[in-house]
């Protein structure tokens, strides 16, 4: 409708301009001077009114633009004119000023809220441009390298000279272990550098962990988890025993009394006998348990070797056959390549793998058509492998985070000291133990 206007308002004073041209030369070539000199001061006059009109607009149109630009939205124009093109062309941009505005306010609010993430995140987070200029960079970050302002990736010089050797070059990164030293002791920081594109332009993420902090949380969180296991069980020990010992000893001391040989009743010599009986075995259990513990904490490095897959497998396989305690079930070997080799400790590897193939073969106890998988092979990320899958009921989702914590068991008998042996002894080899529990349960061994 406003373009509509405007474009009405421009013809028809081109057609006036042309009529007072028209005039201007008809009356002067009729030797009317005085008209044609009116016609020709109306075309000045219509001529100057098109192009005030026309400038009026681009100027307002201009001016909008130049305020959007600054990002001021104060601008706005009358919206009661005598000139009705005008009048609406000026509602239509205080509209649209209004509309850009809010855009730009929502903008706003939604960056604040991101950058307050950021600001509150436990990870540092900083991005640089191709010319090394540093965009932004959250508090942890600054914290964590004790420097701030972060400008520029040359400031990374003034930190330590090594940690610039890592960005000068503006090229991204995998994960890198970096040792910070600085006035507040030493840290390890593990950063990760991947390029990312906004608005056209090539960016630098930059992600930070404090290593020590993480592995201070996870190795509280393990500790708090073995002293609640270690509690359980040595109050499970030790109960029985304080209870039996105050029933024994009412039948030998009465208040401050003690009392007479001759007093004692069959039943009670009968009733001491018993439960000295029992103590004797809670404290052998007792002494079970501490040995398990030293067990677990005495573990020796492992002596590697590069040894076959596929015998070490069926070596396996056979004794778990032997098993005559435990239900016999089918297990299955497989190899690839076949002529694979482990660079590992035979005797500590053959241990962790009967444990893991045991429990298998006590979680199918109940099962018709149990069967166990024993597989070797090389992972995606080049890595060796030994897998122990069996189609048992699996493991419940609410002890599967459990199962590595020393001492914890489910069962009625057993230490809990296999699978976090099984853990120290990977961890010695310089590889990890996973666990995942669906349709079937597998524990998987990775080498170096």
């Amino acid at each position: 409708m406003v373009s509509r206007n405007i474009y009405l308002q421009v013809v028809l004073r081109i057609i006036f301009i042309t009529l007072s041209a028209v005039g201007a030369v008809y009356f002067f070539f009729e030797k009317q001077y005085i008209a044609a000199g009116i016609a020709t001061i109306l075309l000045v006059t219509q001529t100057s009114s098109l192009i005030y009109f026309v400038n009026q607009t681009n100027r307002k149109i201009a001016y909008f633009f130049d305020a959007i630009k600054n990002e001021d939205f104060t601008l706005r124009f009358p919206e009661k004119l005598s000139v009705k093109s005008l009048e609406e062309l000026n509602q239509s941009l205080n509209m649209l000023n209004a509309m850009i505005q809010d855009i730009y306010v929502k903008k706003q609010a939604q960056e604040q809220y991101y950058q307050e993430i950021l600001r509150q995140a436990d990870i540092g987070i900083f991005t640089i441009n191709p010319k090394g200029h540093i965009l932004y960079a959250n508090p942890t970050v600054q914290n964590l390298l004790n420097y701030r302002p972060l400008n520029h990736v040359k400031q990374l010089n003034l930190i330590d000279p090594n940690l610039y050797k890592l960005f000068k070059d503006l090229n991204p990164f995998e994960n890198t272990i970096f040792n910070l030293g600085n006035e507040r002791g030493k840290r390890e920081l593990s950063f990760k550098c991947t390029p990312i594109t906004i608005e056209e332009q090539t960016l630098l993420l930059v992600v930070v962990h404090d290593i020590h902090k993480e592995l201070d949380d996870k190795e509280t969180d393990s500790w708090v988890k073995l002293i609640r296991v270690l509690t359980h069980e040595i109050m499970n020990t030790i109960t029985p025993i304080t209870s039996i010992s105050d029933s024994i000893l009412s039948y030998f001391k009465s208040g401050n009394k003690l009392s007479e040989p001759g007093n004692f009743s069959q039943d009670q010599i009968n009733n001491t006998a018993k439960g000295l009986e029992v103590i004797k075995n809670q404290g052998t259990d007792l002494m079970s348990f501490v040995q398990s513990y030293r067990t677990f904490l005495s573990v020796p490095e492992p002596d590697k070797e590069l040894v076959p897959a596929l015998p070490l497998l069926e070596k396996i396989k056979l004794l778990l056959d032997e098993q005559k305690d435990l239900k016999k079930v089918g297990i299955e070997i497989l190899v690839e390549p076949p002529q694979l080799e482990l660079y590992l400790d035979e005797k500590q590897i053959t241990q962790v793998l009967l444990n893991l193939g045991k429990n298998a073969q006590q979680s199918l106890e109940n099962q018709d058509h149990g069967s166990i998988r024993l597989i070797s092979g090389i992972d995606k990320m080049n890595k060796k492998f030994i897998l122990v899958q069996d189609n048992g009921p699996g493991i419940p989702p609410d002890l599967i985070d459990e199962i590595f914590v020393p001492f914890f068991t489910t069962k009625n008998t057993g230490t809990g000291i296999g699978l976090s042996l099984t853990k120290q002894i990977m961890r010695l080899h310089g590889g990890s133990i996973t666990v995942s529990s669906n349709e079937t349960t597998q524990f998987v061994l990775t080498f170096k």
